[in-house]
């Protein structure tokens, strides 16, 4: 059984300039086909414009607020709620609030930097 606790797993930078901490994920347990991790952008902080070539991702926050931006379409994210991020959708998300942001990502096929294509924004 693959128990991985947030608490003692690394955190490492993305390709976009997130810090995550991928709890399961083929590099770590039993899992193969997707991942799951933390992300924390700090208050100010905001990820790079990107887009996954082949990964389908959701966010779910769970701490602070944001805006999230996908393909030019805005809006605040809070606590709760819970977004959609297809493949080939450039998107970025800000931390607009007085402490960081977390939220979990879950992402299929797992996330990998080479599948991860940062834009301008």
């Amino acid at each position: 059984m693959d128990v991985k606790n947030l608490h003692e797993v690394p955190a490492f930078i993305t390709k976009d300039g997130s810090e995550i901490r991928e709890l399961l994920a083929h590099r770590n347990s039993v899992i193969c086909n997707q991942s799951l991790a933390e992300a924390r952008l700090p208050v100010g902080a905001a990820t790079q414009e990107h887009y996954h070539v082949r990964t389908e991702e959701i966010y779910y926050i769970t701490h602070g607020v944001g805006r999230m931006r996908i393909e030019g379409e805005e809006r605040e994210v809070r606590p709760g709620d819970a977004i959609a991020i297809p493949p080939g959708r450039r998107h970025q998300l800000w931390n607009c609030g007085a402490e960081v942001l977390r939220l979990l990502c879950c992402c299929a096929p797992a996330y990998e930097h080479e599948d991860t294509v940062l834009t301008e924004a």
